[in-house]
């Protein structure tokens, strides 16, 4: 790279990092007041909290990278306009090309970074949060074991056991289960006991009765049973925790090597699994793309006193509504496997827009020199 490159670049750097820290900090404090309420709720101390920050950063950092790069570009562009930097270079015969060259490689780093990111970063990060959900939910689950007193998990809940025996057993257990309006059930059992499973854990009661009354019509049923297994996770608030397993924690390996078989497990259709895994390629894409509009459209202006703010908010604005057609085009794709190619439309429009926005700008300072050359004072 030459001297000019260097120099562009290392203030699209300073300008990038300065931004990003700061967005990452509104985007990190956003989430983790969230989490400091839920872990808070749980009992947990600061340790988990940092750790369940730490764990959310990848995906902000993800967000963050494409806005903070654009931010870099149209603040670089505009203060070498302010102070005729750009000016100078021009009349040296770099054309807009040639001046987005650093840009370009400027944002290729900015696409790597998040190319990183959507592929390992953010995929491992969720795996491990969803672990680590897991493992504080069982960790609230055993803490409602709590011999001679009653415990109140959730609105409508209510549990009591008697005592808990060295091995682990419970005996004479309460369990009420208030919560529907309509039909209000409690259990009573002379023991129980807290088994793992795979869907979480179950408390499974021995020799007890199941008492479900209905107010509407005033009735109680009384059904005996030998054993009876309730899952005591669902009584447990679960507000401000996610699913154990969704799209964001798989590779991208396995999301497009993917089936029907494995969209049916997570729940979704095979067109979002597969969009998932594609819109990993087009947000490096738009990481790429979203300096170079910004950069871009700025060369449209010249010099002047009063700012070139016409084309910073013409840069807001097609960045804005080049996002908006890739959403348009993602909405577009889930609907069917075969419009799947419609998930690269907005990097496609984005740089032919970007081509078209630097021929225009050269063409208008051609232009613009033509018509200054008849006025021109003599030598």
């Amino acid at each position: 790279m030459g001297r000019f490159d260097r120099y562009v670049l290392s203030q699209l750097m300073v300008i990038f990092g300065f931004s990003s820290v700061v967005l990452v900090l509104i985007y990190w404090v956003n989430r983790a007041v969230r989490l400091f309420d839920w872990l808070i709720a749980s009992g947990q101390s600061a340790g988990v909290f940092l750790e369940f920050t730490a764990l959310t950063l990848p995906n902000v950092i993800r967000i963050v990278l494409p806005i903070s790069a654009f931010v870099a570009a149209v603040y670089t562009a505009n203060r070498m306009t302010s102070e005729s930097e750009m000016v100078v270079v021009q009349a040296t015969g770099y054309g807009p090309f040639r001046l987005a060259r650093p840009v370009l490689a400027f944002g290729l780093i900015v696409g790597l970074f998040t190319g990183l990111l959507v592929h390992f970063a953010v995929p491992a990060s969720f795996e491990r949060l969803a672990d680590r959900q897991v493992q504080i939910a069982e960790n609230v689950t055993a803490r409602l074991l709590t011999e001679g007193r009653f415990v109140h998990p959730d609105d409508g809940i209510t549990l009591y056991i008697r005592a808990i025996t060295g091995r682990g057993e419970l005996q004479d257990v309460y369990l009420r289960d208030g919560r529907d309006p309509a039909r209000t059930v409690s259990y009573t059992a002379s023991r129980a006991q807290l088994v793992r499973t795979d869907d979480g854990p179950r408390l499974v009661m021995y020799d007890g009765i199941a008492q479900t009354y209905t107010p509407g019509d005033r009735r109680l049923a009384v059904t005996s049973f030998d054993e009876l297994a309730q899952n005591v996770a669902s009584l447990i608030d679960s507000s401000g925790r996610e699913d154990a397993r969704n799209l964001r924690e798989l590779s991208t390996a396995e999301i497009l090597t993917g089936d029907g078989t494995l969209a049916e497990e997570l729940g979704v259709s095979l067109a979002e699994l597969k969009v998932e895994g594609h819109q990993r390629f087009t947000q490096p894409m738009m990481a790429v793309i979203a300096p170079l509009i910004g950069f871009a459209t700025l060369l449209l202006g010249g010099f002047s006193r009063f700012g070139i703010w016409n084309q910073i908010f013409g840069a807001v604005g097609l960045v804005i509504v080049l996002y908006l057609i890739d959403n348009a085009m993602a909405d577009a794709a889930l609907r069917s496997v075969s419009a799947l190619p419609l998930v690269y439309g907005a990097p496609v429009i984005g740089a032919l827009g970007v081509a078209g926005i630097l021929l225009y700008a050269g063409r208008s300072r051609r232009r613009r020199g033509a018509r200054a050359e008849p006025g021109a004072s003599p030598a």
